[in-house]
């Protein structure tokens, strides 16, 4: 593994990058670009085919071997492209220097080929601890056989022994249940939201089924020697046997004979969940900051009503650094997501600040936060709504250049007052000159620092303020920020 908490990741994709079959060859041709830039890795979306074929973002997961390569749910291509189009955009991007993370869907199954018909125990979507009802037959689509694959790449075939649970019953067409299969039971070491929640849509994989784990790891050493990605985004794991994980990243590092970068998405605010999960793994696999990201939420829209110097507790950010990636908004919290929780356009340069120029954490850069987006879709409320995401390029350029050349060694923090905190980096060996950065999601101001650069000149590298700013013979001097912003003063 390289030293990522010295990269910064690049989300490629939000869930509305159009699904014409460009998108992979967009990725390779911005390569070169975004190396420059500062990024150092991508995490691509999922390559294989889903239920809703060419429509499909990945996530409603069909076939993991067909990379957009084999007729099957209506098209060849998957949202993205083909598979020789997705090989060609993860070696543009190497040879550009940039780390590949591939987006793995392991949870379920969706689309199957056939029904079967068995037992099963129905279950309340909201309560998985008690029954509502006695077990009764019904029938799902549980026969995963990949026809237009014809055994290519592997011959398993998924079947009702395959999973434990399943969210239809096509004999009375009910899709407000969960299932449990005959002989099964929810797999364990998973979240307790809604009892267990290890079922979350489809056909739950299980991962107590020796034939499932093994055909999962003979699917990532093909994936690995077919791709050649360096590393894995896990979907989901909170739905996923925590205790599965750590043998098969075992495998993957093993096949590969190096080192592969893990990150997880464990979606829950709380801090505590986060922890948990990641003392079952030890150093194995970092995770997604979420709690970070709805302190961003909460403080986007209290409009200069937050207590700002608390903006990093209750996070990994701040209690477990070195397995945090840190994020602002991903393609599940944008507008009109599932999991929409946003982050305010104008509060946006202050947070990435805070993930790009502090030591703490792997930051990951949203691609519709970057080069911005539009689009339109339906709201809980019903109702369509056109969408305008504002790029923030010209800012995150300047902040990953300060984060390149400026954000290096000791850092002192200045989280004294309730709308407007600062720190400085103070250089090393490598990088001598000195930082200072300082928001506000509040009125504007100024704030005594240490750069332990005596008489320095120092200038506003985001522009917001023109006038330059002198230390002290001290080392000292007062930084200012506008109202609602960011300023990262850089020794000139």
């Amino acid at each position: 593994m390289t030293d990522e908490l010295n990269g910064t990741m690049m989300q490629s994709f939000h869930w509305y990058s159009p699904d014409d079959g460009t998108f992979w060859d967009e990725v390779g041709s911005r390569a070169a670009e975004l190396a420059q830039a500062g990024f150092t890795a991508l995490w691509l979306p999922p390559a294989y085919k889903g239920l809703a074929g060419s429509r499909d973002a990945g996530y409603g997961a069909y076939d993991l071997y067909d990379l957009g390569e084999f007729n099957q749910k209506g098209a060849v291509r998957t949202k993205y492209g083909t598979r020789e189009q997705y090989l060609q955009a993860i070696a543009a991007l190497h040879a550009a220097k940039l780390q590949v993370y591939a987006d793995t869907v392991f949870n379920h199954r969706i689309g199957g080929d056939g029904l079967e018909t068995g037992l099963a125990t129905p279950y309340l979507q909201d309560d998985r601890l008690y029954p509502r009802g006695e077990q009764r037959e019904i029938q799902a689509y549980t026969q995963f056989t990949f026809p237009g694959r014809r055994g290519r790449y592997s011959a398993f075939k998924w079947g009702w022994p395959h999973f434990n649970a399943v969210d239809y019953d096509a004999k009375t067409h009910e899709s407000n249940r969960v299932y449990l299969l005959d002989g099964k039971q929810f797999d364990d070491q998973v979240t307790l939201e809604k009892g267990n929640f290890a079922q979350l849509v489809g056909c739950d994989v299980d991962f107590q089924n020796d034939e499932i784990r093994d055909e999962l790891t003979r699917w990532g050493r093909w994936y690995l020697d077919t791709t050649g990605v360096d590393g894995f985004r896990l979907d989901t794991i909170k739905h996923i046997t925590a205790w599965f994980f750590p043998t098969w990243l075992d495998e993957m590092i093993d096949h590969a004979g190096r080192e592969l970068f893990a990150v997880g998405e464990y979606w829950s605010p709380d801090v505590n969940n986060l922890h948990w999960y990641l003392n079952r793994l030890g150093p194995k696999m970092s995770l997604f900051d979420v709690s970070l990201h709805y302190n961003f939420h909460i403080a986007s829209r209290m409009g200069g009503n937050y207590d700002i110097r608390r903006i990093l507790e209750g996070t990994l950010m701040q209690q477990r650094p070195y397995q945090a990636v840190t994020f602002v908004e991903n393609h599940d919290s944008q507008p009109l997501q599932a999991l929409e929780s946003v982050v305010e356009p104008w509060f946006k340069p202050l947070a990435y600040a805070m993930i790009l120029l502090r030591r703490e954490g792997y930051p990951c850069v949203f691609q519709a936060d970057y080069y911005g987006a539009e689009y339109e879709d339906k709201g809980r409320d019903g109702q369509s709504y056109r969408i305008v995401m504002p790029s923030h390029r010209a800012l995150i350029d300047k902040l990953l250049y300060a984060r390149r050349c400026y954000a290096h060694g000791s850092q002192y923090d200045y989280f004294d007052h309730w709308n407007r905190i600062g720190w400085t980096r103070l250089g090393n060996e490598a990088f001598p000159k000195a930082m200072a950065v300082v928001l506000s999601d509040g009125l504007g101001g100024g704030k005594w620092m240490e750069v332990r650069k005596p008489n320095t000149k120092f200038v506003d590298l985001t522009e917001n303020i023109r006038q330059p700013i002198y230390s002290n013979e001290a080392g000292w001097a007062e930084f200012q920020c506008l109202e609602g912003s960011v300023s990262v003063w850089v020794e000139e």
